[in-house]
C-alpha cells in the first residue's frame, strides 16, 4: 500500500510517495520539491515570517491533490529545523491540519538523523564506516555507522544554508572575510569522529553534483578538489549571475554558496578525499518505517 511522506524543511517542502517491494525496498512513485525558505528569517526573529508560511500552504495544497490522486490513504508529514526553532510553529503546524488534514510531526534533530541514514544507506552491500552528511537550511546532521546497522553517533548541530547565509554572508557577492568567518564556524562545529566513506544527501549535495556535470545525481562523486573549485566559483558570481549557473535551480542561488562551503569543510575537517552524493535520504527512512 503506497504511503505519503511530506518533509517540511528550513528551505524546501517535500513529497515523496512509494511504497514497499517484496524485498522491503521504498519504490518511487512520486516525488517533488518546492523551494518555499520556511526558515526565512526565523535565525533573528524566532518566528515564522506570514509570506514563508504562505509558500509552505500553497505547496502542500498542490501535494495533497497528488495525494488524492492517487489514492493514498496514508500520510506522514514531519517538519524540521525551522519548525522547531520557532514560535509560531505550533499555530502553523495546527493550521496545516486543520485546512489540509495533514498532522505534521516536528521531530527531534536526533530522529531526523535517524531516518536519514536509514534511507541513506538502506540497501548497500557496503560494510564501511560511513558518515552521512545531511545539510538543510537551518541545521546539518552527521550520522556515522555501518550500513544495515543502528547508528553509532549522531549529532543534529545548529549550521544550516539558510541560517549560515544569514549569519555570515552580508555582501554580493560574498567578501573574503565573510567566507572565512563561515568556514572557521563550519570547523569548528563538524564533530570529531572517523568514517572511512561520505554520503552527502538533500539539495546542497545534488546540485552541487549537477553544476559539477554530473549525468546522474545519485551516486555521483564530488572530490574534494571538486568542492573547492565549485565553492569558490560560486562564491565569487553576484546572486543574479548565480541565478544563471548550469545545474543550479534559481530559487536555491541565495544560500548555495554556504551549503557549498559547509559540505567542502565539512569533508576537508572530517579528513576524507570525496563524498558520494545519494537522492535518498529522511524521506525515505521514514517512508521505511
Amino acid at each position: 500500500m503506497p504511503v505519503a511522506v511530506i518533509d517540511i524543511g528550513t528551505n524546501t517542502t517535500r513529497l515523496l510517495v512509494a511504497e514497499r517491494d517484496d524485498d522491503g525496498d521504498v519504490v518511487e512513485l512520486e516525488r517533488r520539491t518546492t523551494i518555499t525558505s520556511l526558515g526565512q528569517g526565523v535565525d533573528s526573529t524566532g518566528r515564522l515570517a506570514d509570506e514563508a508560511m504562505d509558500r509552505v500552504s500553497e505547496a502542500i495544497a498542490a501535494y495533497r491533490e497528488v495525494i488524492d490522486r492517487l489514492g493514498v490513504e496514508k500520510v506522514v508529514a514531519v517538519a524540521t529545523s525551522a519548525m522547531r526553532d520557532s514560535e509560531n510553529g505550533p499555530a502553523f503546524r495546527d493550521h496545516l491540519r486543520e485546512r489540509f488534514g495533514i498532522d505534521a510531526r516536528t521531530i527531534s534533530g536526533d530522529d531526523e538523523a535517524r531516518l536519514t541514514f536509514r534511507g541513506a544507506t538502506a540497501g548497500r552491500n557496503d560494510d564501511r564506516e560511513t558518515v552521512v552528511i545531511d545539510i538543510g537550511g537551518g541545521s546539518t546532521e552527521y550520522v556515522v555507522g555501518r550500513p544495515a546497522e543502528d547508528p553509532s553517533f549522531h549529532t543534529s548541530t545548529q549550521m544550516g544554508s539558510v541560517r549560515h547565509t544569514e549569519r555570515f554572508l552580508h555582501s554580493d557577492p560574498p567578501k573574503p572575510e565573510e567566507l572565512q568567518e563561515l568556514a572557521d564556524d563550519v570547523r569548528a562545529t563538524v564533530p570529531d569522529v572517523r568514517a572511512e566513506h561520505a554520503i552527502a544527501v538533500a539539495g546542497t549535495a545534488t546540485s552541487l553534483a549537477a553544476i559539477d556535470g554530473a549525468d546522474e545525481v545519485h551516486g555521483y562523486r564530488l572530490s574534494l578538489a571538486a568542492l573547492e573549485r565549485i565553492a569558490a566559483m560560486l562564491a565569487a558570481l553576484p546572486l543574479e549571475e548565480r541565478r544563471h549557473v548550469k545545474g543550479l535551480h534559481p530559487d536555491r542561488a541565495p544560500t548555495i554558496v554556504a551549503g557549498a562551503v559547509i559540505l567542502t569543510e565539512s569533508i576537508r575537517t572530517l579528513g576524507l578525499d570525496e563524498a558520494e552524493v545519494s537522492e535518498r535520504d529522511l524521506l525515505h527512512g521514514a517512508a521505511a518505517t
